[in-house]
């Protein structure tokens, strides 16, 4: 059975309408959407579809594909669904009309048609990476292995829940300083390119010395006027080497250990990074995943080479028989507050709970710290915009001020 992305018309109100269907083919399709009052007039089948893509590029898809937010809610109504006894190819189905974010429904589509040929629900899952990620494929595993599904997706949308909030906060703190200096370089850039030069020509028939300020600004209105098309393809470049030697293992590793070193920031980066670890290696063993497993999914969610590279150390370490705590100890890279707990945790047997508790302290802490560097960062760049305006007006009225004294 193929999936088709389909264009139609409501026979009843006469607007266009959207959708993706599976069908055996396109005149099943055709049948399917008028029992549903639909007119079809364009299908196509998900592959070519997809190739059709990489040619057309639709920037509004960037908005309609499904983020961690609806991933969320979509496990919260299959928890839900399941709970009620509703089989789980059932439940898939009725989510399939119930979400609205296309990707998402495409991507229910296949997984219920790859459980309708007999595979496994993590197996359907696991085809799909960008949208349930190993941590979501190996928790859904162990809840169908010990029958617990419905327990697994529960925790699961709790989660990717935790996530998205922390996420949005964070998003949400730094839009305006991010906003404020955007709008504030490209003020700047005009003034300096369209403005300054109109107002310091007239410097050109005075037969006195200028300032070194005021020749300071002459310089850069000049230079960014005349090279603005060199100015801007360099920047884009060297942005381009950057991120591409970012990139690179090598280029990765060092960028990550110079972020942890960063001041204010590098804590900051580091408490994120260990928030995710704790809370999903937290997550993964109250779904029942072994701990070596759980370990070598959640080195994952810390976004840093370094502290990637700590974990899989210590995933060595336990293989040997050591405890959790001691290695992460010994890298220097976690705080002692952190393995103190994780020590204690272990030897009470009550680890998962220890995570979490490390999980919820440090998400509280990022939050309290990005909420007092956004507090100071908006100052900062009234103080810093209100000085470059105050620069330019002053190294413009100066002179004009000493030719009036010269004049008298």
């Amino acid at each position: 059975m193929a999936v088709y992305e389909y264009r139609g018309i409501l026979v009843a109100t006469g607007k266009p309408t959207k959708g993706v269907r599976d069908a055996e083919s396109p005149k099943a399709l055709r049948t399917a959407l008028r029992r549903d009052g639909i007119l079809l007039t364009l299908a196509t089948e998900e592959a070519k579809a997809k190739a059709g893509s990489r040619r057309n590029i639709d920037l509004m898809a960037m908005f309609r594909r499904a983020n961690t937010s609806d991933v969320a809610a979509m496990t919260r109504q299959l928890a839900t669904l399941v709970r009620a006894g509703i089989p789980l190819v059932d439940s898939i189905s009725a989510l399939v009309d119930q979400v609205e974010k296309d990707d998402l429904k495409r991507v229910l589509t296949n997984v219920r048609e790859r459980l309708n040929e007999g595979s496994s629900f993590a197996a359907a899952l696991e085809q799909h990476p960008k949208v349930f990620p190993a941590i979501y494929v190996s928790m859904v595993a162990a809840g169908e292995v010990s029958g617990t599904l419905e327990q697994v997706l529960e925790r699961l949308a709790d989660f990717l829940e935790a996530q998205a909030r922390l996420k949005g906060k964070v998003g949400a703190a730094l839009a305006y300083p991010v906003l404020m200096a955007i709008i504030g370089s490209g003020l700047m850039g005009v003034m300096m390119i369209a403005v300054v030069p109109k107002v310091t020509s007239i410097f050109e028939s005075m037969d006195q010395a200028l300032p070194w300020y005021t020749q300071m600004l002459i310089f850069v209105s000049n230079t960014l006027a005349g090279y603005w098309w060199l100015i801007l393809p360099t920047i884009v470049l060297a942005v381009y080497l950057f991120r591409r030697w970012q990139r690179s293992p090598k280029g990765r590793y060092k960028w990550d250990s110079f972020a942890l070193r960063a001041p204010v920031f590098g804590r900051i980066a580091m408490m994120l990074a260990i928030a995710r670890f704790s809370r999903t290696l937290a997550t993964l063993l109250s779904a029942g995943v072994p701990l070596l497993k759980a370990m070598d999914i959640s080195h994952k969610v810390l976004a840093n080479a370094r502290l990637e590279q700590v974990v899989q150390e210590a995933s060595g370490s336990i293989r040997e028989g050591e405890s959790i705590a001691e290695p992460l100890k010994r890298s220097g890279h976690f705080p002692p507050i952190v393995t103190h707990m994780i020590a204690v945790g272990e030897k009470s047997g009550q680890l998962e709970a220890m995570l979490e508790n490390v999980a919820n302290s440090y998400d509280s802490q990022v939050e309290l710290r990005i909420q007092a560097l956004t507090s100071l960062l908006e100052p900062l760049i009234i103080v810093f915009m209100g000085g470059s305006v105050g620069f330019v007006a002053f190294a413009i009225l100066m002179p004009l001020i000493q030719m009036n004294q010269f004049v008298k």
